[in-house]
């Protein structure tokens, strides 16, 4: 359950002029001049990172831009982010992202990439223009279309209609926007949008596209709240998942048992338990720590019900107290988690059989000795064909069939859910499988949306681990809450399948003296059990927030930095969850609540 950052290297610059941008301005014919810096930020050995920054030295705005280059034989993009990256063999093309706004005199831009290979670029070239400098004449973008109005709105659907955008040059098509993402491109100035959810409030937008390519400023935005009510037996209905990861070695050095879940009241909170993690060898479900889970005996004081555990009894264990806790709590359901940020390697091999693997999974989770316990299981590959702790090229269609086959095995009866990555970049992990086809055998994703920023950056900048929206000077644009949302939701993942995810701990930096976000460090802050990072009950006293960014708490005290979030930015992110129609929340995990479990209430209630 860990977000991961890219490795850190030398800087190399190459600069080079750029001259073919677009010009935004009034007359049809006004003319600007720019140029363009290549730097390669890092290299990696087998990698490396690439950037662009394009800068506006002439006197009009800029808008609509495509920079085009080529790179040598055995050098190639990998993913890409703030521009729409594509090549035909070694020439490479950039354009801005729709949603770019103009260009301002004197302003810049970047885009970056990851890539393979030693070569750098050549040729560059804007909008067929060669990178000298030179000037190139403007063309105005189109105007905003008029704000759409909606109408028949039903359970699972809306039309919607615009007034015209205007252009100098003719509009080409317009795109449609629900809640920020793009779902449609159009050429009429009518849409209807089917395969929403009952019950649930959606925002639209339209942005027109002229034959320049160049977009506009985008419409007014229409508010629609379809008709109906989801089914209140299902997530995202009347009973939001309120799921808490309890973790298997938490019962050592951490001190934390089932029967802590009952002494903090949390386990009356919550809806639904991650037993976290099994194994994944040789391509199949494997045990994790079986002496915690069904062989470490407990006294009757550190018993769930109050009786001790017997030496000849058939099961001891987190199982046999996970048991006892679902006697005092009919409704709970547990779920045995697989994987891990630690053991997702193995997934690789189950991908090449995915029916051995879920019959493998299947014998584990049902052996009659506790099948009882468990009511469903859960799939924490970290990261399907990306790169986590290892990397993964098993294909687009991996996931899917995974999932798939895993459903097909435990039937409709259980539970079969997915902890995924937030990563809402463009070309970033959620673009590397099919998320929306695996989506159709699950009950909910687990979006892990907390570890965008931490102290494996050791110089900084300081940055909240877990933003719930973007804000001035971010250090990655779509490492937030919100842009992986929008960008499953963009996909096709139903909203009532995604759940928001909760770190009960913060991460944070040492040897900092500024105390808004951005300032530079010397290293990770300490922590008790890991640098850099350090459960809630903790900081709420050591170092109490100082303030709040993006949706998440702050706190510097001393030297350190630290970020996470509290019972106040946990209740704004659930009522944006309710706003989004989302399923629920989750956390990772219990033992970083304080004894009286003040974070899963602040979970609990919020989604009330």
């Amino acid at each position: 359950m860990r977000f991961r950052h890219r490795a850190v290297a030398g800087l190399t610059t190459l600069l080079l002029p750029l001259a073919a941008l677009v010009g935004l301005a009034a007359p049809a014919d006004a003319a600007t001049t720019a140029t363009a810096a290549y730097t390669k930020t890092q290299d990696w050995g087998t990698g490396f990172e690439g950037k662009w920054t394009v800068k506006n030295t002439g006197t009009s705005a800029l808008n609509g831009w495509t920079v085009e280059w080529d790179f040598p034989s055995g050098t190639k993009v990998t993913s890409a982010w703030d521009a729409d990256v594509t090549n035909s063999g070694d020439h490479w093309t950039a354009k801005n992202k729709s949603w770019a706004g103009p260009l301002a005199p004197g302003a810049s831009v970047s885009f970056g990439f990851n890539g393979t290979g030693s070569g750098g670029p050549s040729g560059c070239k804007l909008n067929g223009v060669s990178c000298d400098g030179g000037t190139v004449p403007g063309d105005t973008a189109p105007s905003a279309p008029g704000t759409p109005t909606a109408s028949a709105i039903t359970d699972t659907s809306v039309k919607l209609a615009w007034g015209a955008a205007t252009d100098d040059k003719g509009v080409k098509n317009y795109d449609v926007l629900r809640d920020g993402a793009k779902v449609a491109t159009v050429t009429t100035t009518s849409y209807s949008d089917t395969g929403l959810t009952p019950g649930t409030d959606y925002s639209y937008t339209v942005q027109a596209r002229d034959t320049a390519d160049q977009t506009g400023p985008v419409s007014g935005a229409v508010k629609v709240h379809t008709t109906g009510t989801t089914d209140p037996g299902e997530p995202g209905g009347g009973d939001k998942v309120k799921l808490g990861y309890f973790t298997e070695w938490g019962v050592y050095d951490r001190n934390y048992h089932v029967k802590n879940l009952v002494s903090s009241g949390s386990a009356s909170k919550v809806t639904h338990i991650n037993y976290a993690f099994g194994n994944v060898q040789g391509g199949k479900c494997t045990m994790g720590d079986s002496y915690a889970a069904t062989d470490k005996a407990y006294t009757a004081d550190q018993s769930v019900d109050g009786v001790a555990d017997t030496w000849d009894q058939p099961l001891r264990g987190n199982f046999n107290q996970l048991r006892k806790l679902k006697a005092k709590n009919p409704n709970l359901k547990v779920l045995w988690s697989f994987g891990g940020w630690t053991w997702s390697g193995g997934f690789t091999e189950a991908a090449k059989n995915p029916a051995a693997f879920a019959q493998s999974c299947y014998d584990l989770v049902e052996d009659p000795r506790w099948a009882d316990v468990f009511d469903g299981i859960d799939l924490d590959w970290e990261y399907p064909n990306a790169c986590g702790l290892t990397c993964d090229s098993s294909g687009q269609a991996a996931l899917k069939n995974l999932t798939s086959a895993t459903r097909t095995k435990f039937g409709s009866k259980n539970l079969v859910t997915a902890a995924i990555s937030a990563d809402g970049t463009t070309g970033g992990k959620l673009d590397a499988a099919d998320y929306a086809g695996a989506a159709q055998s699950l009950d909910w994703y687990n979006v892990m949306t907390y570890d965008f920023f931490g102290a494996w950056a050791a110089q900084g900048p300081t940055a909240p681990h877990s933003p719930l929206t973007s804000y001035s000077g971010i250090p990655t644009p779509g490492f937030t809450s919100a842009d992986a949302i929008a960008k499953l939701k963009s996909k096709g993942v139903p909203a009532s399948k995604l759940l928001l995810g909760i770190g009960f701990y913060g991460r944070g930096w040492t040897g900092v003296t500024q105390d808004a976000p951005g300032g530079t460090a010397t290293g990770p802050a300490p922590g008790k059990y890991e640098q850099g990072i350090e459960d809630y009950k903790v900081l709420k006293t050591s170092c109490p927030a100082t303030g709040t960014v993006a949706g998440t708490a702050y706190a510097h005290c001393g030297s350190n930095w630290w970020s996470y979030d509290t019972p106040a930015t946990i209740a704004s992110k659930m009522s944006w969850a309710k706003s989004q129609g989302l399923g629920g929340a989750f956390f990772w995990e219990f033992s970083g609540d304080t004894t009286n479990g003040e974070l899963v209430t602040a979970i609990s209630n919020g989604l009330k």
